[in-house]
């Protein structure tokens, strides 16, 4: 509405000011983390029974479906970033079930870079851009993972082959974490979840990755919506590993922690059914950016373990969406639990948008209708017997794993791979780090360190030559104290840089 067809705007212009005042309010917090991700929707059907684990109702007869919502997505990047990079991929799954929504956050790999919650937040700046520059920091990633040996199992993983999939259809997801699995009789086991995929795991070849990057950045979003769309629908068989408590309190690691896996000869996998997609959300905002994952959302028969990674993300997850999506987000229609009913004492806030629970009562205890307890739902209980304290988990054993994905997962070829993967994303660093971390990897097989660090040893040729820091010519080191006792000197060429730093 103006003046005339050349004149000003008039402030009775309500239409225009409806428009641009909603315009302004467009955008909500990005995720810190995770930002980048695409997902749909689809049910998870029991196909084994394990009632004789867990009373979860999610799991009650073979042949129940549950509907679920499933986000993937990047960890570090920005919304507007690749989906084609090195990085581990999120695999998010919530599940409407009858008792409530359960949500199982995951990655794409089996561990994490870190066992301590308290570190979480440095981790995650690590891997942004500089605060300074605002340049993505080979240093700022490196000198963290360097300096937290326990990264190095899940830096391994991710300079393999797997750390570039081929999409979100083609590769497996963890809920990575260790649950607590209860049955009707309150006999608790402790848990891993997997889901495999049934399309078959692919990966990408890093210049196939850097070059989709450039001409389709949002290349695994794109191929998870045409495969639905085309009525393809993706699949994952969804199984457990299950631990008794004595078996964990012989276990020779901590077996909650994060950065370690568990033997598939010691505790096999237990098929217990599969995840399917075949709906694309109708709108991406309301249904992929707004959907919210809480670790916290365990119906009965699921519940926490000492898994100090796991306690953590109970607070931080919830908090996170709060901020982001506002007190009520549970409220949304892509958070609701909508197969059951909703019974507490929560009300009011920003973006009430159903009855507010109408006239019931909002405090505890009443005498009138309102929530009834369920002792049948009760939390196991559990002991606690060490002091409290902060304690250092860096000495735990972070080299025995490692050795085992080198040794026993990874072929000849997939080893030197890795290398010539972490070497050309290790030489942005500065020299100093680079040299710190290979101190680290000489607590690996020697003979692979040494592969590790020259290709051809007849030729002194060094996979890292482009770091400007060649093989030097000296002699072999002396097998004696702890490198003796751990690991043969097999390295044919005799002089590796590792003589610079050997601890």
């Amino acid at each position: 509405m103006t003046t005339g067809p050349q004149g000003p705007l008039l402030v009775q212009d309500t239409p225009f000011i409806d428009e641009m005042s909603h315009f302004d309010r467009e955008r909500i917090p990005e995720r810190v983390v995770h930002a980048k991700g695409g997902g749909a929707f689809g049910y998870f059907e029991v196909t084994h029974d394990i009632s004789r684990y867990c009373k979860a109702k999610v799991f009650e007869h073979v042949g129940k479906t549950t509907p679920i919502a499933i986000r993937f997505s990047t960890v570090a990047g920005e919304s507007g970033s690749a989906d084609t990079v090195r990085d581990p991929r999120g695999f998010a799954v919530k599940f409407y079930t009858d008792e409530g929504n359960w949500d199982l956050t995951g990655n794409n790999t089996p561990i994490f870079f870190i066992r301590d919650a308290m570190l979480f937040p440095s981790f995650i700046h690590s891997q942004k851009r500089n605060p300074q520059t605002h340049l993505k920091d080979p240093d700022m990633v490196w000198d963290f993972w360097s300096l937290r040996p326990e990264c190095m199992h899940q830096v391994s993983f991710l300079f393999s082959d797997r750390g570039l999939p081929d999409g979100f259809r083609h590769m497996n997801g963890y809920g990575s974490h260790t649950f607590k699995l209860v049955n009707a009789k309150g006999q608790p086991v402790y848990c891993k979840f997997h889901y495999k995929t049934d399309q078959g795991i692919k990966n990408m070849k890093p210049e196939d990755a850097e070059y989709l990057a450039s001409t389709d950045p949002d290349y695994a979003i794109r191929d998870l919506y045409t495969s639905i769309a085309n009525g393809n629908f993706p699949s994952w068989s969804f199984y457990i590993q299950v631990m008794t408590f004595e078996q964990a309190e012989k276990f020779q690691w901590n077996p909650f922690d994060l950065t370690k896996v568990w033997s598939h000869k010691e505790y096999p996998l237990i098929p217990v059914g599969r995840l399917v997609l075949n709906r694309n959300p109708a709108n991406y905002f309301a249904e992929i950016e707004q959907l919210a994952f809480d670790p916290s959302n365990m119906p009965p028969g699921i519940e926490p373990s000492p898994d100090k990674m796991l306690q953590g993300r109970l607070f931080s997850y919830p908090d996170t969406h709060r901020h982001r999506l506002g007190a009520n987000y549970l409220q949304l229609p892509v958070n609701c639990p909508f197969r059951t009913r909703v019974a507490n004492y929560q009300r009011d806030g920003p973006m009430c948008m159903f009855d507010n629970q109408a006239g019931a009562p909002n405090y505890f205890p009443n005498s009138f209708s309102a929530p009834e307890t369920q002792p049948q739902h009760v939390e196991t209980r559990f002991k606690v017997s060490p002091d409290v304290g902060r304690y250092n988990s860096t000495d735990d054993d972070n080299v025995t794993q490692v050795r085992t994905f080198f040794t026993e997962v990874l072929n000849e070829e997939e080893r030197q791979r890795l290398c010539q993967n972490m070497a050309g994303a290790l030489k942005g660093a500065q020299v100093f780090i680079q040299k710190r971390w290979f101190v680290l990897f000489f607590y690996i097989p020697f003979y692979l360190v040494c592969d590790f660090f020259c290709q051809d040893p007849r030729k002194q040729d060094c996979v890292f030559n482009s770091l400007k820091s060649p093989c030097l010519p000296l002699s072999p080191p002396p097998l004696t104290g702890r490198c003796e006792s751990v690991y043969p000197w097999r390295c044919s060429c005799h002089h590796c840089l590792l003589q610079d730093v050997m601890p």
